[in-house]
């Protein structure tokens, strides 16, 4: 069920969005609140699970990971809770999205360099069960559009 946000909700979400290390108190100044009311908002979002968790955004170039691709999967359709876990599991793939349309799953994954990236794909991806086929995007230029 969708937990109802507000115009102040929402502020408090663009801000910690833009600066997740935020101070409550500058995210109550930016919202125009008290710090009890940003504090309590706060909590209630995280949990709620509006809030899943806060992190850093690494830069993957200058973090030595310089080989960057979607790489598409076809999968067995009863596959697909298994194929979640093990996909977890790998390091190098940043991010796992179930899709529809032409493939199955796309993955973000994140490599030292292009021999790197391959041997992902062909030495760890591949050979999953489940997976029947997959297709390598490679990323030139990654743009955070936040």
């Amino acid at each position: 069920m969708a937990t109802e946000l507000d115009a102040i909700d929402r502020q408090i979400l663009s801000e910690l969005t833009r600066d997740g290390r935020m101070s409550v108190t500058a995210v109550a100044e930016a919202a125009h609140i008290s710090r009890a009311n940003a504090y309590a908002r706060i909590t209630r979002l995280t949990q709620e699970g509006v809030i899943q968790r806060f992190s850093a955004i690494i830069d993957p170039e200058k973090s030595g990971l310089r080989a960057s691709a979607y790489v598409t999967l076809n999968v067995r359709q009863d596959s697909w809770r298994e194929l979640r876990q093990q996909l977890t599991m790998i390091p190098e793939v940043q991010h796992i999205a179930l899709v529809g349309g032409e493939f199955d799953v796309l993955l973000l994954v994140r490599a030292t360099d292009n021999a790197d990236l391959r041997r992902i794909v062909f030495s760890v991806l591949q050979p999953i069960a489940g997976v029947i086929s997959t297709r390598t995007l490679l990323i030139f230029d990654d743009v955070d559009a936040r």
